[in-house]
């Protein structure tokens, strides 16, 4: 065989056997075993994630011969190979389910060596989630009990103030804000809290020494403020003539303005006087040249050379922008107008719209073997464009083209019709012209 021949059959040999090394390894995922106190209700093809992103699953659970769960998890490229440090986490995507477990992976540093083929990845690096259920069985029957008539209590108290409650919610949220950075600072300086703890701890412990003390400037406390609350009638008639003295106050500071004829005698008198200012001057000195750098600053601060750099640019440039802005405000003005018979049409379709931003997830949280899912039935067409008045018109519903639909056909819902009725019958929404294709008796049922 001829060289060349011979480097020919290499490459192919060296090509068919990358092709064997790609097929069998089915697109360069990896396996890892993870090992739990307990398998957490995993079940196979549950969703192994990075970040909220699905990037493998599990394949096999096993029991070890130590009683611990190993789980077998296959990683895909390029979240694999993984590297040494990392952790694992089974949680659950919500508490309405059973078998709704998946395995979250913290990935490890990328400068730590990578961890091969069936690695595995050891009980102190993983957490196994905690169920209710769990906790709950953790306490006896009479605590139980107890907490159960906690829950019933909370239930009488809450009852009939949800309104209450909606409201003080929305402060939650910028209470515990708050809070986070209140600790946050206090975390900050450290050295200071646990000076003020140990001195209020010293402060504590002095002024129990002074019980006695302490009892005693309480009771006399107590006196006074009974003997303040026996004159409680004085202190009435006191604040009866309040308003009469203020009132006579104003009428003698009036008067004293004819004493300022006077004051201006007494100001030229004084004139003799301003030889004592020489040295007032010169203990002035030092405090005008520690100001010098302020001054200085100002200096630069209104005039400073240049274009564009200063105040004195700014206030030149005020004139310019008062001119565009007389021309743009009654542009603004205008679009505005125009803009408001759309948002009044769309106004009464907020709570739907923002039913379905805020509900839309929970539909799609739904899945079954092939995956999440939603129901969903479009309608199209349900305007068209005139182009003479420049607005859109409404299709009446005999020429529109609904989606494919399984079931009941094109349901035409009220605005406000896609939760129940309120109590103030403010929902559904109709137009005073009655000329909206809807129907107001489509609503969910229950109260």
């Amino acid at each position: 065989m001829s060289p060349a021949r011979g480097l020919v059959a290499a490459l192919c040999a060296a090509l068919a056997i990358a092709l064997g090394v790609v097929l069998l390894h089915g697109g360069g995922s990896r396996e890892y075993r993870i090992v739990f106190q307990t398998a957490g209700q995993l079940v196979n093809d549950n969703d192994v994630q990075i970040g909220g992103r699905r990037i493998g699953s599990v394949k096999d659970i096993q029991l070890t011969p130590d009683n611990l769960a190993e789980v077998t998890v296959s990683v895909k490229k390029p979240y694999a190979p993984l590297h040494r440090g990392t952790s694992a986490v089974i949680r659950a995507t919500s508490l309405s389910g059973v078998a709704n477990r998946y395995v979250e992976l913290s990935p490890g540093p990328s400068s730590a060596p990578k961890l091969g083929d069936t690695a595995i990845i050891g009980e102190d690096r993983t957490t196994t989630i905690v169920d209710l259920d769990q906790i709950f069985n953790s306490l006896d029957g009479e605590t139980r009990k107890g907490l159960q008539e906690v829950i019933r209590g909370f239930a009488t108290w809450y009852e009939g103030k949800g309104a209450e409650g909606n409201a003080a919610a929305k402060y939650l949220s910028p209470a515990l804000s708050q809070t986070r950075l209140l600790v946050e600072q206090l975390n900050a300086d450290r050295p200071a809290l646990e000076t003020v703890l140990t001195q209020t701890s010293k402060v504590v412990s002095t002024l129990a020494s002074r019980a006695p003390t302490l009892t005693a400037l309480v009771s006399n406390a107590n006196t006074t403020l009974g003997a303040i609350a026996d004159e409680n009638r004085s202190l009435a008639q006191a604040l009866d003539y309040l308003p009469q003295t203020l009132r006579r106050g104003s009428t003698t500071f009036v008067n004293l303005r004819n004493a300022l004829d006077d004051v201006d005698k007494l100001v030229a008198a004084s004139g003799p006087a301003t030889k004592d200012l020489a040295p007032f001057l010169a203990e002035l000195r030092p405090l005008i040249t520690t100001a010098t750098p302020t001054f200085t600053d100002l200096s630069k601060l209104v005039r400073t050379s240049g274009a564009g750099n200063d105040l004195t640019d700014l206030l030149k440039t005020t004139p310019a922008l008062a001119s565009q802005g007389a021309k743009t405000f009654p542009n603004s003005i205008t679009a505005l107008n125009d803009s408001l018979p759309l948002l009044t049409f769309a106004r009464p379709y907020t709570p739907d719209l923002v039913g379905w931003l805020r509900d839309f997830g929970q539909g799609a949280a739904n899945y079954d073997a092939s995956g999440h899912f939603a129901r969903v039935a479009p309608v199209f067409n349900a305007f068209r464009y005139d182009g003479g008045s420049n607005t859109l018109i409404p299709v009446p519903p005999s020429e529109r083209t609904p989606g494919l639909q399984n079931g009941v056909q094109y349901v035409a819902r009220c605005p406000g019709s896609a939760s129940q009725r309120p109590t103030d019958l403010s929902a559904p929404w109709r137009d005073v012209s009655g000329t909206l294709d809807c129907n107001p008796s489509i609503v969910p049922p229950g109260p």
